[in-house]
């Protein structure tokens, strides 16, 4: 099978393998969040805001804890001009052409991270991401990071404007077909996650594990379709 057809299948953007790509992310993405929150040191003051699933950033923003850390309104127009740069989609269009402004304000409050980890304490809010990638190549790591990056950049940049004693930074994990994962970028987010020393290696186990049944999950139900 060909790179590009292997990509096409796992992509969310092929209309017969959607739903179960969809599954399959969230197969892999929120076992490992779990594990990172269970695996937290003892003097950890992170908390993990979305353990079970996906939260709008409209839905996070009526809670009193992030209300704290800046009003609704207040990134609403930097987002606006960050969302401007990004083009419309196709799917998009009818409603950008039925009213270009509210339809910035809902694409930003209506964008979900894959989850939010946050530090009161230390006035710190972490975006987390997560990507596969269909190619494995010297360049995969950089650009899926680009990816998800440009995906919420208008998250972080707003809320920097809005909130500046807080701290606002993007966290992504990277994995390639099959079962690969870049074993030093890995280790060095549960760091930055605060996850515990002796219990990383079990968690990429774990993590490799589910990308490779998840890998499995996607090519039988491809191939079940296409005999």
């Amino acid at each position: 099978m060909s790179e590009e057809m292997y990509g096409h299948i796992n992509s969310a953007f092929c209309d017969g393998m959607a739903i179960t790509v969809t599954a399959a992310h969230h197969f892999i993405w929120r076992h490992l969040y779990v594990s990172m929150q269970a695996a937290q040191t003892p003097a950890s003051k992170l908390r993990f805001v979305t353990p079970d699933k996906e939260s709008s950033m409209s839905t996070l923003w009526q809670e009193e804890e992030f209300e704290q850390i800046c009003s609704r309104e207040s990134p609403t127009e930097k987002a606006a001009d960050i969302d401007k740069t990004i083009p419309v989609k196709e799917h998009e269009r009818e409603r950008y052409d039925f009213d270009p402004t509210m339809f910035y304000e809902n694409r930003f409050w209506n964008r979900r991270p894959d989850g939010i980890v946050i530090s009161k304490n230390h006035r710190t809010l972490y975006i987390l991401e997560f990507k596969r990638s269909s190619y494995r190549n010297e360049d995969f790591l950089r650009v899926k990071e680009c990816e998800a990056n440009e995906q919420h950049k208008s998250i972080i940049e707003a809320l920097k404007a809005a909130a500046p004693d807080w701290t606002f930074e993007q966290i992504n994990f990277v994995a390639v077909r099959r079962c690969a994962v870049v074993e030093d970028d890995f280790y060095n987010k549960l760091e930055r996650l605060n996850v515990q020393a002796g219990k990383k290696d079990k968690i990429l186990l774990a993590h490799v594990q589910r990308i490779y049944e998840a890998h499995d999950t996607v090519m039988r139900s491809y191939y079940q379709q296409i005999m």
